[in-house]
């Protein structure tokens, strides 16, 4: 009989049940954000669309890494393919971000913002894809590559679901009451 072959994945199954659970949570508390400010100016618009899906898009990806990883592969390149497949969807979204940015009339973005909802992505998908890559040749290198790249993405949108917040909490402050 030969001994079952353990996954190296199956270090990671914490660490990603950790932080699938919190950008699932998250996600939620974004829609719940979105929806308490639908009743403002600053909530409604092709600005949701450049800055408010786009942090839910990133929660929704730290969550399928987290299930990609925790599922039984039965041979480490399916886990990359999949994983390679998310950092270039993510990497195609970031663009249409770009386009979205550009597009939207209502608000100037500042560097901050080309930092937080741009380079910051383009950065973390890329590097997926990269450690998706290597995934075969190096497992343990990647598996912590791609670990700093969930918590990445985790903290951007953490960083723009709170600059969602105290931007329509501030332009709700400045409306004219009826």
């Amino acid at each position: 009989m030969e001994p079952a072959v353990v996954s190296p994945f199956a270090a990671w199954e914490s660490f990603y049940v950790i932080i699938g659970s919190s950008a699932a949570a998250l996600t939620g508390l974004q829609f719940v954000v979105i929806a308490l400010g639908a009743e403002s100016r600053a909530a409604r618009g092709p600005e949701v669309n450049a800055f408010g899906t786009p942090t839910v898009v990133h929660f929704c990806a730290v969550l399928l890494v987290s299930a990609t990883l925790s599922m039984p592969w039965h041979a480490i390149a399916n886990g990359g393919l999949a994983l390679g497949t998310c950092g270039v969807a993510g990497l195609v979204y970031t663009l249409i971000v770009v386009r979205r940015v550009r597009g939207q009339t209502a608000y100037t973005p500042v560097l901050e913002d080309w930092v937080w909802h741009v380079i910051l992505p383009i950065a973390a998908y890329a590097t997926l894809l990269l450690a998706a890559l290597g995934l075969e040749l190096n497992p343990p290198r990647s598996l912590f590559v791609i670990a700093a790249t969930a918590l990445l993405l985790l903290f951007v949108g953490i960083h723009n679901a709170w600059d969602a917040v105290t931007y329509i909490a501030s332009e709700h402050l400045r409306e004219p009451k009826d």
